[in-house]
């Protein structure tokens, strides 16, 4: 890392490096991010880190002034290594708090050792590091930002005990964690339920994202107004609410209400997931924008977002139902699907939103007539058949080693081709350079002057040079063709992405 560059961000407080690099003061054992209001130290007590967990490796502990947990969680690494990108996704999700890192490895194709020099390579810090740092932020966040007891707030942030949670903050911090929430200053009493701040990288585009999960909204287990985004959620055989909107700064606001608090970082992950919370706008846009069909498209929603899934058999299900018809009609047979199949929730704040149901298990749909809902008789079939494989081998949408081997894993499944591959690890993988090439709406979005549309290989052969951000192209052409009237569309054969 450039000292003297990491050196001017923290002197000119410059937010564009916040969460790029965190810097650490040799005299008082404390890393901040550039914002910190405190005064800079001298250039000779200062070393700077590529992440928190890297300066907490190191041995610092975090300020208490600008709180490096609250600060934007960048996937830098991207388009550099992808299979960081991805064991973060899987450690994020609680891949290390019951496993090991041999076991991350082999689930995303490479050696232990391999993975370990990534991780030193791109993050400065090991992976088992890196998962006790989440833990520690989380935890320090929910301790001043919410009122739970200390020790619900050690099992919600994933540790395994609450002495050792104990023991970690007072190594870390020098003082026990109630001691924080002390200095955290009084906050208002919550009602119910776990609310936190979840922090982004500016521009964001809630407008686009919103509209994006609004026209996808299923009755029952979504309702979606202007400033909020409200569902159930399953979770490790828990049923929940979680309700999104955005904040008064770069920040979302997530409340989130469970009965297992153990449940809560997983939560979270799919929080972040599904809302994208982790891009980079100005890398991408700036590496999209080199391209004169794409950089209007960049220009008009720069803060836009490729919106992710809350869960992979649900992502299947809807991008399977989806196949050659509109969203809006594959959104009412989802619907019939939830309403038939889906598991009550009994929850009166629930009730209060309008939701009723959890979008239905695979056990839930193995030998059930799927077809009888009103779709194809092969569809259905394969919605049963995906139930009984997804059943057998739940772990079937976790990331793995690189774009190529996920769709082929994907593409194995029933009813899976190439089109519903792509899009399911666009959204639920989250893949960067995931690109349906052969969806309609692409192919519409990107037509010359006269109407004509490229063939599908054409489009992907032009999508080359759109790598490794294909997924955020995708978003665009997307938003592009949506706000497009309706008499410029040709609705033969014409399928939208569910």
């Amino acid at each position: 890392m450039d000292f003297e560059a990491c050196r001017r961000a923290f002197q000119t407080r410059d937010a564009r490096f916040d969460g790029r690099v965190f810097g650490a003061v040799k005299t008082t054992g404390i890393y901040c991010r550039p914002i910190c209001p405190a005064r800079t130290p001298k250039a000779e007590n200062m070393t700077f880190y590529p992440s928190a967990a890297a300066a907490q490796e190191a041995g610092y502990r975090p300020c208490l002034r600008c709180r490096p947990e609250a600060s934007p969680d960048l996937g830098a690494w991207r388009g550099t290594s992808n299979t960081v990108s991805r064991a973060l996704a899987l450690i994020e999700g609680g891949a290390l708090d019951g496993g090991d890192v041999d076991a991350l490895a082999a689930r995303l194709g490479v050696g232990e050792r391999q993975l370990r020099r990534l991780f030193r390579q791109h993050l400065g810090a090991a992976p088992i590091t890196v998962a006790q740092t989440r833990r520690v932020l989380l935890a320090k966040q929910l301790i001043q930002e919410t009122r739970l007891p200390m020790a619900e707030v050690a099992l919600a942030s994933g540790f395994g005990s609450v002495r050792r949670f104990n023991e970690t903050f007072q190594q870390l911090f020098g003082r026990p964690p109630g001691a924080l929430r002390r200095l955290a200053g009084e906050a208002s009493a919550e009602t119910a339920g776990v609310t936190v701040k979840l922090p982004y990288r500016a521009p964001y585009d809630w407008d686009a994202i919103i509209g994006f999960l609004t026209a996808r909204a299923i009755p029952g287990v979504e309702t979606v107004s202007a400033r909020r985004y409200a569902r159930t959620l399953s979770v490790e055989g828990a049923t929940g609410l979680v309700v999104v909107a955005p904040g008064e700064g770069d920040f979302l606001v997530a409340e989130i209400r469970f009965p297992k608090l153990k449940a809560l970082p997983a939560v979270i992950a799919r929080v972040r997931r599904v809302f994208d919370l982790t891009a980079d706008p100005h890398r991408i846009g700036a590496h999209l924008s080199q391209d004169e069909a794409l950089a209007p498209l960049v220009a008009a929603r720069p803060g836009l977002r490729a919106p992710g899934a809350w869960d992979g058999f649900e992502m299947a299900v809807r991008a399977i139902l989806g196949q050659q018809i509109t969203v809006t009609a594959a959104r009412n047979l989802a619907a019939k699907l939830v309403a038939t199949y889906g598991e009550p929730i009994e929850d009166a704040a629930a009730a209060k939103l309008g939701l009723t149901r959890v979008f239905p298990t695979p056990e839930r749909l193995v030998g059930q007539d799927i077809a009888a809902l009103g779709m194809p008789r092969a569809r259905g079939a394969a919605l049963e058949a995906l139930a009984s494989t997804v059943a057998a081998d739940p772990a079937i949408f976790t990331p793995r080693a690189d774009l190529e081997s996920a769709i082929q894993a994907l593409s194995s499944l029933p009813g899976v081709g190439e089109w519903t591959a792509q899009y399911i690890a666009l959204r639920e993988l989250r893949e960067p350079d995931a690109f349906p090439h052969a969806d309609i709406g692409l192919l519409r979005a990107m037509a010359a002057p006269d109407g004509t549309r490229p063939t599908p290989d054409a489009l992907l052969a032009r999508s080359q040079a759109w790598r490794p951000w294909r997924a955020y192209a995708a978003q665009h052409l997307w938003a592009a063709d949506a706000a497009e009237p309706e008499t410029k569309r040709t609705k033969t054969h014409d399928r939208h992405a569910a």
